[in-house]
């Protein structure tokens, strides 16, 4: 049996369980995302007996690690069918919902990197000057992949209508 719409037929909306699936996954995911990011961080200089020069090349491997691992989990949730809830197919709907609710109530889970990676840029600086510009940047790419790159692999993933 074929469950395809004959043409003029719209697909039907998304039901709320599948939307509250949809960003219950993509919200754990990137909460797991920035955890893990900011328990590296935190561990690193524990872990390292070197400045943060030394480190710096190691919390930028680690970080791509934990993005692939991030992109990998939101790809294969994206098209795992939940026994309750079925499947979650792409619309505009759920590709909306999935940048819109996600990223509110994730985002503010970057945070705590934020002022790890604030204490980094002063670390070994002169009072109150940053020297390490590039703990900030790694925030930002960190945060863009978050926000932006995570929902996205996540939707292009998703399963299809037809």
């Amino acid at each position: 049996m074929v469950d395809e719409l004959s043409v003029g037929e719209r697909p039907p909306l998304p039901r709320q369980k599948t939307l509250a699936l949809l960003v219950g996954r993509v919200t754990t995911i990137k909460l797991a995302y920035w955890a893990a990011l900011t328990l590296i961080e935190l561990a690193l200089p524990r872990v390292l007996d070197r400045g943060f020069t030394e480190r710096f090349p190691l919390s930028i491997a680690l970080a791509a690690v934990i993005t692939l691992i991030a992109l990998a989990w939101a790809r294969w949730q994206a098209r795992v069918v939940d026994r309750r809830a079925g499947g979650i197919e792409r619309g505009l709907a759920t590709i909306a919902t999935t940048f819109v609710a996600a990223s509110v109530v994730a985002s503010p889970a970057s945070l705590p990197l934020l002022l790890v990676e604030r204490a980094r840029s002063l670390e070994g600086c002169a009072p109150g000057i940053t020297c390490h510009l590039e703990a900030i940047l790694l925030w930002v790419a960190l945060f863009a992949v978050g926000f932006v790159l995570i929902p996205a692999v996540f939707a292009v993933s998703l399963r299809t209508t037809r």
